[in-house]
């Protein structure tokens, strides 16, 4: 079933677990993500980036995740990520996904402001929850670049304020995470973490997830972050299952087969996500 994600953020927040939010790219990472938060009895996000729908179209990508809702027994958010303007925010609000994200994090404070504030307004007339970020997370990943970031944590009395003159729902911070592929290990900010939790009272999101090391995860988890994103591991694991078939395969060209390998591997990798973030069972 197709919901919004208000309600399973609220409740991983009083249950103190997670929501995983997975990028998903063609029908069979779709598939894959199905079938691990059915086999998990899973709540689910399943997310595009800006730079995903112009491969194929905002109508082709809802499409699916909607298809793939509509079979499902657990409920499922179909949910823009890292929206980039008004105008596509608009526009995944009027394909009917469920939860919008806007992502201002690269303008001035007064500019995400009035910017995010426009795009809650939209939504919330239709009670679709806005996701805003505020710091940068860095890294490169699907056309986003916040490498050259001076000071990237989210600063927590500027995240109070935000939070109260946006009415966003939800709020992506940076506590040192990354996009795409780290080089060397990740530490997590905690301290920063913590600060931002004890005044900032709405679900908090962990972007850049692929790579942190579980324990760090978990204690993300345990001090208030109730969505954690996963998108770059995702495309690794479906491209590591084609690659191994066609290793054995090296004549292969049917792309059911193929691409079973691939949604085997994200099915993997999916299971195991939920088991560290601690929805398998919340459905």
């Amino acid at each position: 079933m197709l919901v919004t994600s208000r309600e399973l953020l609220l409740d991983a927040q009083r249950n103190k677990y997670a929501v995983g939010a997975f990028n998903v790219e063609n029908m069979e990472m779709v598939l894959a993500v199905m079938a691990a938060a059915e086999e998990t009895k899973s709540p689910v996000i399943m997310q595009t980036t800006p730079g995903t729908l112009k491969f194929a179209g905002i109508d082709m990508y809802f499409a699916n995740i909607k298809a793939a809702a509509e079979r499902a027994s657990v409920p499922v958010v179909c949910h823009l990520d890292h929206g980039n303007s008004f105008a596509t925010a608009v526009q995944a609000f009027h394909a009917g996904y469920t939860s919008i994200m806007i992502d201002g994090s690269k303008l001035p404070f007064p500019e995400n402001i009035s910017l995010t504030k426009s795009v809650v307004d939209i939504c919330h007339a239709a009670n679709i929850p806005v996701e805003a970020e505020l710091g940068r997370v860095g890294g490169k990943e699907d056309g986003l670049d916040n490498t050259a970031t001076i000071n990237p944590f989210t600063n927590p009395e500027e995240a109070r304020e935000f939070v109260n003159r946006t009415g966003c729902d939800s709020l992506a911070v940076a506590i040192g995470t990354a996009h795409g592929i780290y080089k060397g290990t990740p530490q997590v900010n905690f301290e920063v973490l913590g600060k931002i939790r004890k005044i900032v009272h709405i679900p908090l999101v962990l972007h850049g997830t692929s790579g942190v090391p579980d324990d760090q995860v978990i204690q993300c988890v345990s001090m208030g972050m109730c969505k954690v994103n996963y998108a770059t591991d995702l495309r690794i694991a479906y491209t590591n299952g084609v690659k191994n078939y066609m290793k054995d395969n090296p004549n292969g060209f049917d792309p059911k087969k193929y691409g079973a390998f691939g949604i085997e591997e994200v099915k993997r990798y999916v299971i195991d996500r939920m088991r560290v973030i601690g929805s398998c069972g919340k459905a």
